[in-house]
């Protein structure tokens, strides 16, 4: 026994992510966000996004969203977070994972999508909102799309002030459309199952 544990540790392997609980057989877990404006509850569709599921509630049941900001507001676009703490760090990201935008899900108002960088399959730990029907974030003939993974199912009024907060560029990070008074994200909690 202690061997195995010696090889676990060695590998970088806890017995905390061993025994993660992400809901693997659940087609449709969900997430409820605790905000400083409110609360919003995600329905995800692991049916068409297993992938982006699976390594969102990694960072949801590690606690790895709690205490982290909405860094990226644009109204009538996007509301991203989920990468920042509120002193504008950058927090470590796991590997980036395979790009499932390919999936039939759009970038639709009212679902949750992956952020990524240019290189598609680039996305680790940041998510968005879609705030409008953003079709340029979908997938085409020549190009990589945003993986979508799921829908608010409450709280779209919480999603809708938090799209229409004041804005600037921070001086820290030299980004703009960030939101002057900080919206927090508590914590995200991966509920139980229906």
């Amino acid at each position: 026994m202690l061997r195995l544990i010696s090889a676990l540790l060695f590998l970088g392997i806890s017995f905390n992510s061993l025994a993660l609980d992400i809901q693997a057989d659940n087609l449709y877990p969900r997430v409820e966000f605790e905000t400083s404006l409110g609360k919003i509850v995600v329905e995800l569709d692991r049916t068409r996004a297993p992938i982006t599921i699976d390594n969102f509630l990694t960072y949801v049941v590690k606690g790895e969203y709690d205490n982290t900001i909405f860094h990226r507001v644009i109204s009538d676009f996007v509301v991203q977070g989920g990468g920042l703490n509120p002193k504008f760090e950058e927090l470590p990201a796991g590997k980036p994972i395979a790009n499932e935008s390919g999936n039939g899900l759009t970038n639709s108002i009212g679902t949750i999508a992956m952020a990524r960088e240019n290189e598609p399959h680039s996305a680790t730990r940041q998510f968005y909102f879609n705030v409008a029907d953003n079709t340029k974030l979908d997938p085409s003939k020549r190009r990589w799309g945003y993986a979508v993974f799921g829908d608010v199912i409450e709280g779209r009024l919480i999603l809708e002030a938090m799209a229409i907060v004041e804005t600037g560029t921070n001086r820290k990070l030299n980004w703009p459309d960030v939101p002057v008074t900080p919206i927090i994200l508590k914590t995200a909690k991966l509920l139980p199952k229906k």
